[in-house]
């Protein structure tokens, strides 16, 4: 049986408010863990920085959603020179 359209539009409705809510939770996700890595105390342009960030994607996504390895490229990435600094 076919769905009148209202109840079609009421359908869609609630799945964008479900999919704003959704984009809400990951997006206070990655700002808290953005903040510890202490990305708000460094300037640079956000060009730049979406850069960055799409390459992490990438390095994660060649290397599995949740392998650890490209989980310690990323930290030895991140804290390049600190380990030398001991």
């Amino acid at each position: 049986m076919k769905k009148p359209s209202r109840q079609i539009r009421d359908e869609i409705a609630r799945l964008q408010e479900q999919l704003k809510q959704a984009e809400t939770r990951e997006a206070e996700r990655i700002g808290r863990i953005a903040l510890k890595a202490g990305i708000g105390e460094i300037e640079i342009e956000e060009a730049a920085l979406l850069s960055a960030l799409e390459e992490i994607v990438a390095r994660f996504r060649k290397g599995g959603s949740r392998g650890a390895k490209p989980a310690a490229s990323v930290a030895a990435g991140a804290n390049s020179g600190a380990a030398d600094e001991g």
